[in-house]
């Protein structure tokens, strides 16, 4: 029973001492950078479309005939009520 707990720790120790513990170091690329070359030729100037047929423009409608004036109302009566307004008090200083 001793042996077996002995080499059970020997065994795993091997294994973990065997295992590769190094960082792994990726190295990135860096960004690149687009650099335009020289200019081309010109290219070919386009066709001229065919124009479409332009529509007639209607004649502008008559004005309307104005209203007639509606009737004048009763002239008011002149009121019977009298308002008097007072001054206030004055006040005793």
């Amino acid at each position: 029973m001793n042996s077996s707990i002995l080499m059970s720790v020997l065994l795993a120790t091997l294994f973990l001492t065997a295992c590769d513990k190094t960082p792994v170091v990726v190295n990135v690329p860096a960004d690149t950078v687009v650099v335009p070359g020289p200019a081309g030729p010109a290219g070919k100037t386009g066709e001229q479309g065919i124009q479409g047929d332009v529509g007639v423009k209607g004649n502008t409608g008559d004005a309307g005939v104005q209203g007639n004036d509606g009737n004048k109302g009763e002239t008011g009566s002149s009121g019977d009520t009298t308002v008097i307004i007072t001054p206030p008090a004055e006040s005793a200083n």
